[in-house]
């Protein structure tokens, strides 16, 4: 008996939203998602009770915007066990270890009941460590002794509320992918890179704040910069990210490149067997496998980041291996990477990573230089990889499209009509397309990160924004084309 067999009743039968019965108006859709974004900001609000305030690691940094999570909050964790548990299944899936066949409806509930057990696992162990070891979420004390638990007791309150955060963001996922337009995840996405921008831009708090105030500042003098025909003015008014011009040019640039390449393709020609006249077109994008899996290859660094501030808070700078990772700053913001493998691994998060010359490195220009090009590696290989898998587990791949164009009645015209014709069509260009685009949005997250954009986004969190948005709005416009022409929505199903 495989271990379908023994799983499956239980898989099968996992908590979930119930999918709508028949066509959801497209008013409705709108009203689920609108809904689920405010809830999502609300609950980014909501403060972990029994928290000491202003105590707290940010533990994210960066890459807090791309996991959608909110620190100090009930959203800690924000998307990041699901993203986690999605490279643990991408991953046995792609090796077919799992033995599912997705296009099989038993195996696709299987697969997607797996998934949840796989995210309440990560929320267990990912949020157990933030909680009960480096103080990365320190408990109030006063809390403890008013209730009788001690800091003990409030630290598995701690993770309660943060356990309960991850259950509702991945059952929040799911109302919106079943009853809204686009994802949940790439809403949530959406949102914090969309706040980090916003605020980059008119944040009027602090000195300096955002783009505009800050340049409304220099203009009257409010604001200092230096000398601003060489040394350090010109370097601040250039590659600062609150208001340098660099970063400006950036994120325009990154938001150009992006919709146009999410509108270049090659479309290939379809015409219906039975239906005269009706034709249509398949379009292989030059980013086929969409930005998302950029999600996958970020959350594993910032895994691998996490595991290493754990290890050194917990053995302490003289237990923690030098080879492994050389840390300065207290057990507070202020705890970084600076020698050893674990170095090597960091990302590139801003000009300031890098441009030795401009700044004090403890590190030697060649040490600066490899770990730009180990995450230069990591992103575009990475990329790659994940996009095959990606288009494999999406059911994007040539068989996939080849049997959904047969069951949509259509054919390459010229070509007869049989499944296997059409796939061999389809691989002429889905898998070169596919690995050139996830190497391509690896490069270009990679290079954002270096130049640096405004609000202090991630190239890779920018990148998602943009091609999510883009996304969803073609997926609204086609909503919306099938409100108008019912008959349509028969013909796509």
């Amino acid at each position: 008996m495989g271990w379908k067999e023994v799983a499956g009743p239980v898989l099968t039968r996992m908590p979930g939203v119930r999918r709508p019965e028949g066509h959801v108006a497209f008013k409705r859709k709108m009203m689920w998602t609108g809904g689920i974004l405010l809830l999502y900001f609300f609950l980014t609000n909501v403060s972990l009770w029994g928290l000491n305030q202003g105590e707290f690691v940010d533990l994210y940094g960066q890459f807090g915007a791309l996991l959608a999570a909110q620190q100090g909050s009930v959203l800690q964790l924000g998307i990041g066990p699901i993203v986690t548990a999605s490279i643990v299944l991408q991953l046995l899936n792609g090796a077919d270890l799992l033995g599912l066949d997705t296009s099989q409806p038993r195996d696709q509930m299987i697969y997607q009941g797996l998934q949840k057990a796989l995210v309440l696992v990560m929320i267990v162990v990912t949020g157990l460590p933030m909680v009960f070891m480096g103080g990365f979420l320190p408990p109030s004390g006063a809390l403890g002794s008013s209730l009788g638990i001690g800091t003990f007791g409030v630290r598995w309150l701690l993770f309660a509320q943060i356990a309960v955060g991850g259950i509702l963001i991945l059952y929040m996922d799911e109302v919106v992918s079943k009853w809204g337009v686009g994802s949940g995840v790439g809403l949530f996405i959406i949102a914090g890179v969309a706040q980090s921008l916003v605020s980059g831009f008119v944040y009027w708090g602090g000195n300096p704040g955002g783009f505009i105030p800050s340049w409304i500042g220099i203009a009257t003098g409010a604001l200092d910069i230096g000398n601003v025909v060489g040394g350090a003015g010109l370097t601040t008014i250039l590659f600062n990210q609150n208001f340098g011009v660099v970063p400006l040019l950036t994120t325009l640039l990154i938001f150009v490149i992006v919709v146009y390449a999410e509108s270049v393709r090659v479309e290939i020609p379809l015409s219906h067997a039975q239906v005269k006249g009706a034709r249509g077109r398949f379009p292989v994008k030059l980013i086929y496998a969409s930005v998302l899996p950029m999600i996958l290859v970020r959350a594993l660094q910032a895994n691998i980041q996490f595991a290493g501030r754990l290890l050194r808070s917990e053995l302490g700078a003289s237990g923690m291996p030098g080879w492994l990772g050389t840390y300065t700053g207290g057990q507070d913001q202020s705890l970084q990477v600076v020698d050893g493998l674990l170095y090597y691994m960091a990302p590139i998060q801003s000009p300031n990573d890098w441009m030795w010359w401009i700044g004090s490195f403890a590190q030697e220009p060649w040490q600066v230089m490899l770990r730009v090009g180990v995450d230069l590696t990591f992103m575009v290989i990475g990329g790659a990889i994940f996009a095959i898998f990606w288009v494999e587990t999406a059911d994007m791949g040539p068989e996939s499209t080849a049997q959904q164009i047969m069951n949509s009645g259509m054919q390459i015209p010229g070509f007869r009509k049989n499944a296997g014709v059409i796939e061999k069509v389809m691989e002429r260009y889905i898998p070169q397309v596919t690995v050139i685009g996830g190497a391509l949005v690896g490069l270009l997250a990679v290079m954002a990160n270096m130049l640096g954009t405004i609000g202090g986004v991630s190239g890779t969190g920018l990148l998602l924004a943009i091609s999510i948005t883009y996304k969803l709005y073609e997926e609204i416009a086609e909503e919306q084309l099938m409100e108008m022409h019912p008959m349509m929505r028969d013909m796509f199903g």
